[in-house]
């Protein structure tokens, strides 16, 4: 019986690790659309953003992708943390950044709805993450 239920937690915990990659990575992205290619028309219209606003948002975009390059690092690096030194710390890492991202995607979407797209590509992946290491 034990080995059952251990083999099924594990089964769970790698959901749960790869859905926290998933949403690092996705999380990285960002970070390059909003910091460095901002800019570029076809990069400012996924955020709604007028080429004429773009100088005037650019401050605000860019450090809002260093934080979601700190969430990316956070669920990257709690996933090497549980598979190379302290399981439990890289749990609480990936876990805190993965809960993290999910609110950010919630507050996306209740403040514009019309990046309905955005906020579930933010808030899924990671949500995913975190509601499969509870089971």
């Amino acid at each position: 019986m034990y080995a059952v239920v251990s083999r099924i937690l594990s089964r769970v915990n790698a959901v749960a690790q790869v859905f926290a990659v998933i949403a690092g990575l996705i999380h990285v992205g960002v970070f390059v659309v909003e910091s460095l290619l901002l800019g570029r028309p076809r990069f400012s219209a996924l955020f709604l953003i007028r080429a004429e606003d773009v100088p005037v948002i650019r401050p605000w975009a860019t450090n809002q992708g260093w934080y979601n390059l700190f969430l990316a690092a956070g669920a990257l690096g709690g996933v090497v943390l549980v598979n190379t030194w302290d399981e439990t710390a890289g749990r609480t890492l990936a876990l805190f950044a993965c809960g993290c991202m999910v609110v950010a995607g919630i507050v996306l979407f209740v403040s514009e709805r019309r990046l309905w797209r955005g906020s579930l590509g933010q808030a899924v992946p990671p949500l995913i993450a975190v509601l499969a290491s509870l089971v």
